[in-house]
């Protein structure tokens, strides 16, 4: 599917129930881009978190359209390797950065593809609840909860339901890294 609107969360659940958040991709992305080049079991669940547009492709359309259009395999290469690059990335920031990094991070990010510019700072409509967003993270509700009161309390962010606003993106930055 390609996203024409909205936001699309996609995730994992365990055998036992938990679940983890991977990705949030809005306009523009694709879902499901796998089994266009791998038919098989789908191995994360997409869930609309915002009124949300897609495009089908099918399998078979695609190796057809390819085939005349060789310049799409190309981008469609391109955008495996940047989510791969996301995803190593990702896992590279479990390993290596604390909690409150990775929640600044998140916050860039999600910036970055869904913010736009008020003059207090930048708006970003997220679409997530807390819990979504300490899934994002790999972390526990309550620690990602204290890093978004440490942020608040230093008049870095402001908190607005399944919004924010990024009031000092230079601070956030710094302690991303």
């Amino acid at each position: 599917y390609i996203l024409l609107s909205g936001k699309v969360k996609l995730g994992h659940a365990s055998a036992d129930g938990r679940e983890n958040l991977l990705a949030v991709l809005g306009p523009g992305e694709v879902v499901g881009e796998l089994t266009l080049f791998d038919p098989g079991p789908r191995s994360t669940t997409a869930t609309a978190v915002a009124p949300t547009e897609l495009l089908t492709l099918e399998h078979a359309q695609l190796m057809g359209f390819i085939e005349s259009h060789p310049a799409l395999a190309k981008d469609m290469l391109r955008a495996l390797a940047q989510r791969l690059r996301r995803t190593n990335t990702a896992l590279a920031d479990l390993v290596f950065s604390d909690v409150p990094g990775r929640v600044a991070k998140a916050l860039l990010d999600l910036a970055d593809r869904f913010g736009s510019t008020t003059e207090d700072g930048v708006h970003v409509p997220h679409d997530l609840t807390q819990e979504e967003l300490a899934q994002l993270v790999g972390a526990s509700r309550e620690t990602v909860n204290k890093s978004l009161a440490e942020f608040v309390s230093r008049g870095w962010i402001r908190l607005e339901g399944r919004a924010v606003t990024l009031l000092d993106v230079d601070r956030l930055r710094r302690r991303a890294r």
